[in-house]
């Protein structure tokens, strides 16, 4: 099977890995997330890395991914490079190509050892030092934006925190679907209506964001709930229609 990759060149040492990756990905067993896309922690040259194996895709997006658009094993490495200061440091992809298409993919980073997702605090209302999570969360979201950065999948798993002694790390994964920009108000607070949180616990967030923005508090709130409040309501339709149970 024919084969493009990249590799990261703070890891020329990884090429035999990198090319070996659909058989050593087979034989692992430490899946930590499998959807549509899987994830796996394998270690090698004693490092752990996170390896994502993104589904095959059908006839038509073979053609699209080979021809026109790139994959997302591809963008994954590349923003990763483009915004390296908040992602898991990357180590390359791979693409494997079966009759002249695109087939099997992979994306390779280096594990980030973190404590919690932000999905933790929103969650648990007696989790330590939630309110303080809240505001330095803001804050690394408000660098993000000022970096014309808008995640398009800004959901609580791939927000990841690690504690260190006097504040928090934040790293964020997941992230082909990017889009680099500057950002009006409006489009910052709407990055907030994926976490689902309550609103209490987003007014904590959106706070904080137009303290250090200075921006009008009020109207900040008040538009991040609208687009909070709107993106549940049409979740919740979707799976109304599909009769499957709504929690708030």
């Amino acid at each position: 099977m024919n084969h493009k990759y990249i590799l990261n060149e703070d890891f020329t040492s990884f090429k035999d890995f990198l090319l070996s990756i659909a058989s050593s990905f087979t034989k692992n067993t430490q899946s930590i997330h499998k959807a549509r896309n899987e994830l796996k922690i394998i270690n090698y040259n004693a490092i752990d890395t996170i390896v994502k194996s993104f589904q095959v895709p059908n006839i038509l997006r073979k053609i699209i991914y080979t021809f026109f658009r790139d994959s997302k094993a591809k963008k994954s490495y590349e923003y990763s490079l483009k915004i390296a200061e908040f992602t898991p440091k990357p180590i390359g992809y791979i693409e494997f190509y079966k009759n002249s298409l695109i087939d099997e993919s992979y994306f390779i980073s280096e594990k980030f050892d973190y404590d919690f997702t932000i999905r933790e605090p929103l969650v648990d209302e007696n989790f330590e030092n939630r309110e303080e999570i809240f505001q330095s969360f803001a804050r690394f979201t408000y660098a993000l934006h000022q970096n014309n950065i808008l995640h398009q999948d800004y959901s609580p798993g791939n927000i990841l925190i690690k504690k260190e002694v006097d504040d928090y790390l934040f790293k964020i994964v997941d992230i082909n679907r990017m889009e680099f920009r500057e950002l009006s108000l409006d489009e910052r607070l709407k990055n907030f209506n994926k976490l689902w949180a309550k609103d209490d616990e987003l007014k904590i967030i959106v706070e904080e964001y137009a303290n250090i923005s200075n921006e009008d508090k009020n109207y900040c709130i008040q538009t991040a709930l609208k687009y909070n409040t709107n993106h549940k309501n049409k979740i919740n339709m979707k799976k109304r229609l599909k009769g499957i149970k709504v929690v708030d």
